[in-house]
């Protein structure tokens, strides 16, 4: 795909790029979420306390960096990228309940079901996972076809059911306390973590008109390594990192007695790990040139974070 200016010099410098993204994702996602005005109003409080207090924004982000590496304009990028943030936003209301991880902490607050109740919070992650869809089928950017409405409908159906994020952590449960050897534990994340950040990427893309198959494959290919990077990254911090740096309880992972990259490899095999996957990620990116800058500093980003 033939992009102007496409090895120019990045306008903004990395940190400033993210945060610009970051800051257009919070806007919309303000704009999308119904008012509290609106009844049932505490259903509705809860659904905006779960979207709108933080996090990293990893995944709407990477919605933005893969179209604008494909000369997407911005704006087409907006639906799925707040489409694909409240899908991870119920996952983690609904992972953090006393049936799944029976986590108390959430990006430095109380999780939803303990600032609100648990029936409240399967409401909110009912409600967040419909409004998800209802965003992308009923955008009105004019330049999303009716096409491609359908297709990242579909994309982000399959990435968030059971052979996606669901079918990834219903895997996760089952294997707590159980032995995991590489191959299964990948193919886990692959499904938990890595499906709906493919997907991300994938949504990017197919916002675009004209995507070459060559191009789409070196971004599949960039999203399933950093994904698995994401979340070797994770399980490290959970060792390594604080509570208050991580906003989430240290050491979760290790007490539930979880499969985890450092319980499997160690520390260090499993940083080595991460590295090599960062090196495939940006490897694949190749065929973009210039116009990929964003998307490899973002890999570099990921597996040099500290929450």
């Amino acid at each position: 795909m033939s992009v102007a200016n496409a090895d120019r010099e990045p306008e903004e410098p990395f940190h400033q790029h993210l945060e610009t993204l970051r800051a257009a994702i919070q806007e919309a996602l303000e704009g999308c979420l119904p008012p509290t005005s609106q009844p049932p109003r505490r259903l509705h409080e809860a659904m905006r306390y779960a979207c709108l207090g933080g996090g990293k924004r990893v995944r709407a982000v990477l919605v933005y960096a893969a179209g604008e590496t494909l000369g997407v304009p911005r704006e087409s990028l907006r639906a799925p990228a707040c489409a694909v943030e409240i899908i991870h936003a119920y996952s983690l209301v609904h992972d953090d309940l006393p049936a799944m991880d029976d986590d108390d902490l959430r990006r430095g607050r109380p999780t939803c079901h303990k600032a609100y109740d648990v029936a409240t919070a399967l409401l909110v992650g009912d409600a967040l996972q419909a409004l998800a869809f209802d965003i992308l089928a009923n955008s009105d950017d004019r330049l999303l076809s009716a096409s491609q409405k359908l297709n990242m409908c579909s994309v982000l159906a399959h990435a968030s059911g059971s052979q996606g994020m669901a079918g990834g952590q219903a895997i996760d449960l089952a294997s707590v306390g159980q032995p995991m050897d590489l191959p299964a534990l990948e193919s886990m994340h692959r499904l938990k973590t890595g499906a709906l950040i493919r997907a991300s990427v994938r949504l990017g893309a197919i916002a675009g008109n004209q995507v070459q198959a060559s191009e789409l494959e070196a971004l599949e290919h960039y999203a399933g390594c950093i994904g698995l990077a994401f979340q070797i990254r994770d399980d490290v911090l959970d060792v390594e990192g604080t509570t208050e740096t991580l906003g989430k309880q240290q050491g979760a992972d290790q007490a539930l007695n979880k499969p985890t990259y450092p319980a499997l490899l160690g520390l260090e095999e499993s940083k080595t790990r991460a590295r090599a996957l960062h090196e495939q990620a940006v490897a694949a990116l190749e065929i973009f040139g210039r116009r990929a800058d964003f998307l490899r500093m973002l890999a570099d980003f990921i597996v040099s974070r500290m929450h």
